[in-house]
């Protein structure tokens, strides 16, 4: 795999999910959220590209942090590379990988399976915490519009930043 992705090379190795890399950052994971957030997107895929958007908005990102990703089902092709996701948590002081297993039947549906699927997808570089390991938290939504608090993982509550790696993708069936 090349160091920088093209598009083109994400088209032809079917890859798509990962042609769209943006970071959102939420400083404080149980801070109301801002009134505009800020999304940043890059064309280049690449571990230098990533690390130079982390640079641009971790100024309030402090303390234990987690790094939300999809680690993706076991052997699955629709996942960020995992040599990104490591140049950049190797730069973050104190973070973790977090995850959460999957309410539908799967690999991640425990997290007993959920961890062999980690090891198996490569994502054992680094600490990962399952966020509802030991069962789930709310959370007041600060003048939710339809919720007034939210159901997350327990482990949640132990991160003071959370940092969200995403990729588009499109699933044949919801999950």
């Amino acid at each position: 795999m090349p160091d920088e992705l093209t598009r083109r090379f994400l088209l032809q190795t079917g890859t798509l999910s990962a042609a769209a890399v943006h970071l959102g950052v939420v400083g404080n994971a149980l801070a109301a959220a801002p009134a505009t957030a800020h999304v940043f997107f890059s064309t280049r895929i690449s571990a230098p590209a990533l690390i130079e958007l982390y640079s641009r908005i971790n100024q309030d990102i402090t303390g234990k942090v987690g790094i939300k990703l999809h680690t993706g089902g076991r052997h699955g092709p629709n996942i960020l590379p995992r040599d990104l996701v490591k140049a950049l948590q190797e730069r973050i002081p104190n973070s973790t990988l977090v995850e959460t297993n999957t309410f539908y039947t799967g690999d991640r549906t425990t997290t007993a399976d959920h961890r062999e699927t980690i090891r198996i997808n490569g994502w054992d570089f680094c600490p990962v915490d399952i966020l509802d390991e030991e069962g789930a938290a709310l959370i007041p939504v600060k003048g939710g519009k339809h919720f007034t608090q939210m159901s997350v993982g327990s482990h949640l509550l132990n991160y003071d930043s959370l940092v969200v790696l995403t990729h588009f993708k499109g699933h044949a069936n919801g999950g």
